[in-house]
């Protein structure tokens, strides 16, 4: 029952130029590092827009980590009266800078436009109630609800983001760029393509129609 965090952002995505913040909460494990994240089914998943017009990409990310938090933040204080205390809450960000910002690895100088509300993650993460981590854009579940999907890839990832019998139970973990790296004695250790690609599962369960040409009238 530990609580589960992928966050993501779209860039100017909105109109006014404004940008848009998703996230997919689940409870499940703790994830570790080259091992398939198990999944659970999902208790939140958050799709608003920002309020503030992000300069740079990864403001709008550093937007969906504040965001996230937040409601994070309810989530965990529900599990904690419900009898199951949390450790810091991984968070998942497909943003280097925006995940160097919260933890306190990247230099604030050039930063100072960003907004400030949003460093309200930097005190989360320094109090332990989060944990943000880089993780290939891959595999965050949170890229789905930030993004214009047609009608066919809904249906194909009905079965990740709603509880149904079929659901898959894991995620395999993505590439990362420097495993991509050279040419000589470099096997790829991993899955490569979208999360939403990687679940075997959701692809067969979509239905297939098939078109039966009208009889000849005679």
């Amino acid at each position: 029952m530990i609580l589960n965090i992928h966050s993501d952002a779209s860039y100017l995505s909105a109109r006014n130029a404004k940008s848009r913040a998703s996230s997919h909460f689940f409870l499940g494990w703790l994830p570790r590092d080259n091992e398939p994240i198990r999944l659970n089914g999902a208790i939140f998943d958050l799709c608003t827009i920002l309020k503030m017009v992000a300069v740079s990409a990864a403001e709008a990310e550093l937007g969906a980590l504040f965001m996230n938090a937040k409601e994070g933040r309810i989530l965990r204080l529900t599990l904690h009266e419900l009898g199951h205390p949390q450790p810091p809450t991984p968070i998942h960000c497909d943003n280097a800078t925006a995940a160097g910002i919260a933890n306190g690895t990247v230099k604030k100088q050039l930063s100072r436009s960003i907004e400030m509300r949003y460093v309200y993650i930097c005190d989360q993460v320094a109090n332990k109630e989060f944990d943000v981590r880089w993780h290939p854009g891959q595999e965050n579940l949170g890229d789905y609800a930030s993004k214009h999907h047609d009608s066919r890839h809904h249906q194909r990832v009905r079965p990740v983001y709603l509880h149904e019998p079929n659901s898959p139970t894991v995620l395999s973990r993505a590439l990362t760029p420097s495993a991509l790296r050279g040419c000589v004695g470099n096997k790829p250790v991993g899955s490569v393509g979208r999360p939403l690609a990687m679940l075997p599962q959701a692809r067969a369960l979509v239905p297939r129609v098939t078109m039966r040409a009208p009889a000849r009238q005679r």
